[in-house]
């Protein structure tokens, strides 16, 4: 048995945090892109996309412990966990670039089942690497401090992984689906003009932040011909019928899926122009459809330079970008997963067991058993599911509060403004704020700080909303202390995780790690479930309706010409009824949380010292 007092070195702890690295890579470029690409590249059907993500939640919660239990027996000369986590990030990484390679040919039908099969393979591969990787911290760590800094270091690499994949997508998908579709077989051009369709179509005028005005012209297309030329959507109408056809059998193309070019008159209209900030959207129900809409976007100047001529023949050029993306995402996908195998590799090589004790094998109902008699895992796992519960309360309603009650008409930009401020945020305070709390405070403190600063954020947030405030820039005040709590309160709660194995060895005589930690997973996932819930019932109950900005068929973008400039709003019932959930829901929960931990929680820095030493006495 190797000698369990030697440091980590910093090579150890650099390839343990490179593995968080590429490990949560993966999880982002699922958990942000699979429904995108699902539901917006291929087609599948809304609902049916719903109800995947939903099989695939539930049958985790049997997934995630079962999986524990296959690791905490697993006795091998590489170890327990090393052998698992490289099987789940190889099998893993094979899955995820088949859930983005889903064959362009297959109907809605078989899109349904192969989103399925493979996104609940996903996930199940998924568990299987990422419970050892977090269950080796007790078996190669002492506890303490070194402990607490390894799993500190961990997440915010996983923080780091989580932050590329947020950044690149977008524009690593654009540019490698350019390059890989430039000579696609799939690329096709279909023709419509106003001779043989009945055209809707309105120039529109644009305010300053770029949002539709209720000042447009609608265009007599008998007097003023409209031509326009779509290439590469293929995908809609190869072979597909009506029913079966992406989007409904709807033909719909704007700015976020199209390139395109607009000559009206005399002026062209064209995409990324940074002087007029242009757009386009154009819908038509079918390729047979007798009725197609067409809107296009222009600024005060250039909606006065096109009204002003007198005639507004129209010709549009689009490209659809729906194949580029699904290229795009096919080969962006290769890359990272190359990237999570060579990490994890490296996590494999240099990480090595301290000591493996050994253990009684025991049948699933006995390890549940064991996990009910640590009482002190049991408390961390309750307090992990009201903490983050507060957190996904806020997560949810956000984007309601920004829409309807801050609303105007750059509600979208100030969503994104606040989230990138809050998400970084979060990962400085894992990075940084942690190890500096922890010079100063145990953690004891450290967890009764960050919940008290969060609490003060979530007051402020309401103060805010109840005084009227509606600059986005203020909120960063409430935003930092509810971020940045969340942050440290990520990094502590699973360093008391951790702490609770010893515990447990010392309770009953068995290191159940990889039980515990098999929790963490679904524990987080279950706090993600019941905030959706009580976010589902705030919705509900108060009457907030989230308005759908896409419109498939030419009848229903047609129709948005009567409500344009027209702001999103809630009446005062309804507001006061969401703010009042997205903040003091989450201060209730987090007192809850609070008077739970204080009662329950016993395993102070002195306490682990005690625990430590008997251990090492019964080893001796």
């Amino acid at each position: 048995m190797e000698n369990t007092n030697r440091n980590l070195t910093g090579r150890e702890k650099a390839a343990y945090g490179i593995g968080a690295v590429g490990k949560d890579m993966v999880y982002m470029l699922s958990a942000s892109y699979v429904l995108y690409y699902f539901q917006d590249i291929m087609g599948v059907n809304a609902i049916a996309m719903g109800i995947i993500l939903l099989v695939a939640r539930v049958f985790d919660a049997f997934n995630d412990p079962i999986m524990g239990v296959i690791v905490a027996k697993t006795k091998t000369k590489w170890g327990k966990f090393r052998p698992w986590l490289m099987i789940g990030t190889i099998t893993n990484t094979v899955i995820l670039i088949m859930m983005f390679a889903a064959p362009p040919s297959l109907d809605a039908k078989g899109l349904v089942a192969y989103a399925a099969v493979t996104y609940i393979l996903w996930g199940v591969t998924y568990t299987m690497m990422d419970i050892p990787y977090w269950s080796m911290v007790p078996a190669f760590t002492n506890s303490g401090k070194e402990r607490e800094g390894l799993s500190a270091l961990a997440r915010s690499c996983a923080g780091v992984g989580s932050a590329i994949i947020t950044v690149v997508t977008v524009m690593a998908v654009a540019s490698l689906g350019t390059m890989a579709s430039s000579g696609s077989a799939d690329n096709v051009t279909k023709n419509f003009a106003s001779e043989n369709v009945n055209y809707t179509y309105a120039i529109v005028q644009r305010d300053a932040d770029g949002n539709p005005t209720s000042n447009y012209t609608e265009v007599d297309t008998t007097a003023n011909p409209v031509a326009v030329s779509i290439t590469g959507i293929q995908k809609m109408f190869d072979g597909v019928t009506d029913e079966e056809a992406g989007l409904d059998g709807a033909v719909y193309l704007k700015n976020e899926n199209a390139n395109y070019t607009v000559t009206i008159g005399n002026v062209k209209v064209v995409k990324d122009d940074k002087e007029h900030g242009n757009a386009v959207e154009f819908a038509m129900d079918k390729e047979t459809a007798d009725a197609a809409t067409l809107l296009v976007y222009v600024d005060e100047a250039q909606y006065q330079e096109i009204t002003a001529q007198d005639s507004l023949n129209t010709t549009v050029e689009m490209t659809s970008t729906m194949e580029v993306e699904r290229l795009g995402f096919k080969y962006f996908t290769v890359i990272i997963g190359v990237l999570f195998i060579l990490f994890i590799t490296i996590t494999c090589v240099c990480i090595k067991e301290k000591s493996t004790v050994d253990m009684e094998t025991a049948s699933i109902g006995q390890m549940f058993k064991a996990l009910v008699q640590n009482d002190q895992a049991m408390t961390i796992v309750v307090t992990i599911v009201l903490v983050n519960s507060a957190l996904y309360i806020t997560s949810n309603l956000l984007i309601y509060f920004f829409k309807y009650d801050l609303a105007g008409s750059n509600w979208r930009g100030n969503y994104t403004l606040f989230n990138t401020f809050g998400g970084g945020m979060q990962i400085l305070a894992m990075m940084l704020l942690f190890p500096l709390l922890r010079k100063a405070f145990t953690t004891y403190k450290i967890f009764y700080v960050c919940v008290f600063a969060e609490i003060v954020g979530y007051v402020i947030l309401l103060a805010m909303a109840l005084g009227g405030v509606t600059n986005v820039l203020p909120f960063f005040v409430p935003g930092f202390f509810i971020m940045a709590g969340a942050g440290v309160l990520n990094v502590v709660v699973t360093v008391f995780l951790a702490n609770t194995v010893d515990y447990g060895e010392l309770k009953n005589h068995r290191r159940d790690e990889s039980v515990i930690f098999s929790m963490q997973t679904f524990v987080v996932k279950l706090a993600s479930g019941i905030a959706a819930l009580i976010a589902s019932v705030c919705l509900s109950v108060f009457h907030i309706q989230e308005e759908s900005a896409k419109a498939l068929g030419a009848s229903g973008l047609a129709a948005k010409l009567k409500t344009l400039g027209v702001l999103e709003s809630l009446d005062n019932s309804a507001v006061f009824g969401l703010r009042m959930v997205m903040t003091i829901g989450p201060v209730v929960v987090l007192v809850i949380a609070f008077l739970f931990f204080k009662s329950r929680y016993i395993l102070t820095d002195e306490k682990l010292e005690e625990i430590g030493k008997e251990l090492k006495s019964r080893q001796n």
